[in-house]
């Protein structure tokens, strides 16, 4: 796995590099950003629900089914007075006919997701000064 760099351009922008990709992140304009690139917690959310929805079109192709309207939803609930993020809800829009067999099968394709199941096993973390 690449070492993830980071890149300050200006203003609030923080870019992550690695390998051949950066992914650049700003802030919204009231947070003193100029809002062109996400900002990194709505980066942090995307890629959960973009990982599990790798496994659910997976799920589909593997089995020849049809991904013509198939699309997934992230919704989270935040505690109110500290902010801190609650609850996940992934929800997955299935295609016109999508057969009813498949329905738990593809909710257990989807917690699948490597991103979710970090979460979920909460890694340690250690922040140091070079």
């Amino acid at each position: 796995m690449p070492t993830v760099k980071v890149t300050f351009p200006g203003g609030t922008r923080v870019n992550a590099n690695f390998g051949k990709f950066e992914v650049p992140t700003d802030q919204p304009i009231e947070d003193g950003g100029t809002d062109t690139a996400p900002e990194p917690y709505m980066l942090f959310l995307s890629s959960i629900v973009t990982c599990a929805g790798f496994y659910v079109l997976r799920f589909c192709q593997q089995r020849e089914l049809p991904t013509e309207g198939l699309g997934m939803t992230l919704d989270i609930e935040r505690n109110p007075e500290t902010r801190a993020l609650d609850k996940v809800i992934l929800a997955i829009q299935l295609p016109e006919g999508f057969p009813e067999k498949y329905h738990r099968a593809i909710i257990r394709a989807a917690e699948m997701c490597s991103v979710k199941k970090a979460l979920m096993s909460a890694p340690e973390f250690e922040i140091v000064t070079e």
